[in-house]
């Protein structure tokens, strides 16, 4: 029971050897998060259209959670930028921004897609995941830091916008364009400048200083902190709230308030569809944050825990008046450069958030909303993958197609309807391309046992046998594919009286393909040629003596190509042979 127990809650494991050395790591890289979260937590809040303070609130119960039952030593659960878009467009799809039933809204979305994360953890569902294809993710995530981009440029101008799309954005913002509020304007010209310098400028001056390169990256990383200062002071010294430009202004201070949501059924209902593409998105953000650090000090990482990890730190998140979260890239690097050894970070770092609203924002007061805007800007225009659109079009033009349509449709048509394109096209040319395999007529390399395509290699083929071999696992997409191609080869020949299969690339043949192989055997038999099978795994060969296809087959299944050769033709250099160059 104890290691069942274990096997839910890694505090367990990773707690009993817990010391004084690893405490100050944490600690200390919980301050330098800590820090770094505050102002990022209210960013995101703001793009998701809440209330800052939810920000915060989303990023203590939730740290907290994952701490107990996450693998991850450096991941930092919290709001990150993509998560926040699709809050806002599903929320914004129930009720107006800044409502009551808004903020109900965002908060059911976290609890509803932690508790499918918890079911999908508990029953290893992990692979459901595999549906979105790395083309469509880079897709999905370009697509979504240009939105991100152009939906806070309304608050670098200080004008008022709304859209949940790139057309209605752009011409938003067009129609209120002559309405920009100057002062705002400067701020944020000026943050957004210096937050870009800032990610590639002032690590090498902190170096050229004397500091270690370790501390100058963690510097540069919690740089924005310094752009929040500045404007908080520069609006409270120059009056500048008083001449249009929106601050942050009061934020509640204290804790979160713990509640259960009244259960409304239909409200449950129309978040259902939203609340799943969220769950799977953060848990693929998350768990590839997480295994790319880990990796970094050969560790390991549990996805099936990491669900359940990701799915009660949302649930915490739900309950304690937060919105989704899931491990964001840049302060989980923060946390790792800065030496965080266990989970307890975060929990260290959610106790910081905690004081922060208890006593700091007060503080926060005169904080320009175009500083908040500028610092995610900067953040999510890196998200914007032009490489990889290249590479895509270089490497796979199917797979371009599928990255290429997730990013228009993104753009166009909204954050939902792009993931569900983009997996639909990506399924969609599997089954094209799987429906096509891959097939060669093959033949034997010289003074070797090994078989190649005849219209790559120089190789050797008898004129009485056809070798085949197929190159993808047999089932209903393909199954006629691979009929007509038998019979194109085999049928047109008068010397052909044996036909090949080489099996070595089939993982599993299903029924309609069974069906198929039958047809085949029937009609190579009524022309008198015979049909056997070579280096056939042995899983699907099990398969393939549950039922009577062996025992009707009209040739045999050979343990390799080469053997199936020689049984054919005892001596094949002294028969008639085809040589192909």
């Amino acid at each position: 029971m104890g290691f069942r127990l274990s096997r839910y809650l890694p505090i367990l494991q990773w707690g009993r050897s817990y010391n004084g050395s690893a405490f100050a790591n944490d600690g200390i890289a919980a301050i330098i998060v800590t820090i770094m979260l505050i102002p990022q937590s209210m960013a995101y809040a703001l793009l998701a259209g809440l209330p800052p303070i939810i920000g915060l609130y989303a990023s203590i119960l939730p740290l907290a959670a994952y701490a107990f039952f996450g693998t991850s030593r450096a991941l930092a659960v919290g709001p990150v930028a993509v998560i926040s878009l699709m809050t806002a467009a599903a929320a914004g799809n129930i009720a107006a921004q800044g409502s009551d039933a808004y903020i109900m809204a965002a908060l059911l979305l976290a609890l509803i897609s932690g508790g499918m994360l918890l079911i999908m953890g508990l029953f290893r569902l992990g692979f459901i995941a595999n549906f979105l294809s790395h083309p469509v993710i880079s897709g999905f995530i370009t697509a979504s830091g240009i939105l991100i981009a152009v939906s806070q440029l309304k608050h670098i101008l200080g004008i008022k916008a709304s859209g949940q799309n790139l057309i209605e954005m752009g011409e938003s913002l067009w129609s209120g364009l002559s309405g920009f509020n100057q002062p705002t304007v400067i701020i944020g010209l000026i943050a957004t400048i210096f937050l870009f310098w800032v990610r590639g400028g002032l690590k090498p001056l902190l170096m050229r200083l004397g500091l270690k390169e370790r501390i100058a990256t963690i510097g540069a990383r919690v740089g924005p902190v310094l752009a929040v200062i500045a404007g908080i002071v520069i609006v409270a010294m120059l009056g500048l709230a008083d001449k249009g430009v929106k601050i942050v202004g009061d934020i509640p201070q204290g804790l979160p308030s713990l509640e259960v949501p009244e259960f409304d059924w239909p409200l449950w209902r129309s978040l259902l569809a939203s609340s799943l593409i969220i769950a799977i998105i953060g848990f693929v953000e998350s768990i590839s944050v997480a295994q790319t650090l880990a990796a970094k000090k050969r560790e390991r990482i549990d996805p099936d825990q990491e669900l359940i990890g990701l799915g009660m730190a949302n649930i915490a998140a739900g309950f304690s008046g937060g919105y989704p979260v899931t491990g964001g890239f840049a302060r989980s690097a923060v946390n790792f450069d800065a030496g965080a050894e266990t989970p307890a970070a975060g929990g260290f770092t959610a106790i910081g958030i905690a004081l922060a609203t208890l006593f700091l924002t007060p503080a926060l007061y005169y904080l320009p909303i175009a500083v908040l805007a500028a610092t995610i800007i900067v953040a999510v225009l890196s998200l914007v993958d032009i490489k990889s659109i290249r590479h895509a079009w270089q490497y796979s033009k199917s797979d371009f197609a599928a990255m290429a349509a997730t990013i228009l449709v993104t753009l166009i048509y909204g954050v939902e309807l792009g993931v569900m394109a983009g997996v639909a096209l990506s399924i969609l040319l599997y089954l094209l391309r799987s429906s096509r395999p891959h097939y060669a007529v093959i033949g034997q390399v010289r003074d070797t046992e090994h078989f190649r395509n005849v219209d790559r290699h120089d190789v050797i083929t008898l004129p009485r046998i056809l070798s085949l071999r197929v190159d993808e696992s047999l089932y209903f997409a393909n199954a006629r594919f691979l009929e007509d191609v038998i019979y194109e080869k085999a049928l047109g020949s008068d010397k052909i009286e044996h036909v090949i299969l080489m099996c070595s690339a089939v993982n599993d043949i299903d029924l309609s393909a069974l069906e198929s192989l039958e047809a085949i055997n029937a009609r190579l038999k009524s022309a008198k040629i015979s049909f056997h099978l070579s280096e056939v795994k042995g899983p699907v060969l099990d398969k393939l003596k549950r039922v009577h296809f062996l025992e009707d087959l009209t040739g045999k299944v050979y343990l390799s190509h080469h053997e199936a050769i020689e049984a054919l033709c005892e001596n094949p250099f002294d028969v008639e042979m085809e040589f192909h160059l």
